[in-house]
């Protein structure tokens, strides 16, 4: 029996498995996935998915525009609906767009939509590109509110956030308590400060670091544990032995190890991310620990917004030393009782909005 549904991908990352498993489960699409693997990311195995059809090679044209061999003869086939990864860098997906008005077909884009640092020759060109769908899936409130200060008609634009591995993450989440597993490494009982992600120059980790060394001046102490694989060199090992911080920094390294993030991640007393945040707020909130970030929100990937200023977190004007200290001490020193309020809170937005039960819930809902 053929398909209704379309689904036409740049790529499939292994952290969206399980909401393409739902699509693929409760929607019955057919997947044709691209096979693009020039970004440090893990994919999903293909094959995991009962209606996936094809990988589409993936063709360089011209900077970052290409093209998706075999997608455009997808329009012509006996689909009704067509969800489609909304990048304007790919050639093959205008054409789709175009044919698919013609063929009097739905299309809907699943994109970042707006980041609000757009030139004016982007802006004109995604504002024809989103036009031409049916509707445009976006990954939160934010590029919807820029969107529509763009023009677009609100009913056009449908936010449907983004999730992890939520059900496997969850049941992690009932058996975790509070350990000392900081408390032994460690040898004290300071507030532990957390990073999750890539090590890269733009996620600005030497800002924490010297923000670190004024908090002690200042009499404010506290750890701080980098979890993730080095992508670039940074030399963060030698601002720590600069500060003499070596007692309180822990390099833990790559971890792919769900119960063990788990366990560091909610003993935490606060995740820092001085450069672009994305999302690791889904991974720290689910776990239940907070977020400082920077205020420059088109840098951002679009879960910055799941950051709600003083209750999941806050934003510190951006690469400001001092404001970054004051945030962090503010956050480090409330009390217990408090602490565990945020941890609540951080657990509502993720069960409320970024899981993938949500997401199939607001892609039927659409497609109807």
């Amino acid at each position: 029996m053929q398909a209704e549904i379309c689904c036409i991908m740049n790529l499939a990352p292994l952290y969206n498995a399980p909401i393409y498993r739902l699509m693929d489960s409760e929607l019955k699409c057919d997947f044709f996935i691209g096979d693009r693997i020039n970004l440090p990311i893990k994919l999903m195995d293909y094959h995991e998915l009962s209606g996936f059809k094809k990988t589409l090679k993936n063709l360089t044209l011209i900077s970052k525009f290409y093209w998706q061999e075999d997608a455009l003869r997808l329009v012509f086939k006996p689909y009704k609906k067509y969800i489609i990864i909304g990048e304007p860098y790919c050639i093959s997906t205008w054409l789709i767009l175009f044919f698919a008005i013609i063929t009097g077909k739905k299309t809907f884009l699943w994109t970042h939509g707006w980041y609000g640092n757009e030139t004016i020759i982007k802006r004109i060109i995604k504002k024809i590109f989103f036009e031409l769908s049916t509707k445009v899936l976006l990954y939160g409130d934010y590029a919807k509110d820029l969107m529509i200060k763009e023009g677009f008609s609100p009913k056009k634009l449908i936010p449907i956030y983004n999730s992890l591995d939520y059900k496997d993450q969850r049941k992690i989440r009932e058996n975790l308590s509070v350990t000392g597993i900081y408390q032994n490494y460690f040898k004290n009982h300071f507030p532990v400060l957390l990073y999750i992600g890539r090590i890269q120059r733009n996620k600005k980790l030497d800002l924490l670091i010297e923000a670190m060394s004024i908090l002690f001046n200042r009499g404010v102490s506290c750890n701080l544990i980098i979890i993730g694989e080095e992508a670039e060199k940074t030399n963060l090992s030698m601002l720590v032995d600069k500060f003499k911080l070596g007692k309180f920094v822990w390099f833990y390294g790559s971890c792919y190890d769900e119960n063990s993030l788990g366990e560091l991640i909610y003993n935490a007393n606060l995740c820092v991310v001085p450069g672009d945040v994305g999302l690791t707020v889904m991974h720290s909130f689910v776990y239940g620990t907070p977020i400082i970030t920077h205020n420059n929100f088109a840098k951002h990937g679009p879960e910055f917004e799941a950051i709600t200023e003083g209750i999941t977190g806050a934003f510190f004007k951006e690469d400001s030393l001092y404001d970054l200290c004051d945030k962090i001490s503010n956050w480090i020193t409330i009390s217990a009782d408090k602490r565990e309020n945020i941890r609540l809170e951080c657990y509502n937005i993720i069960n409320e909005k970024y899981n993938p039960y949500k997401q199939i819930k607001i892609l039927k809902n659409t497609l109807v």
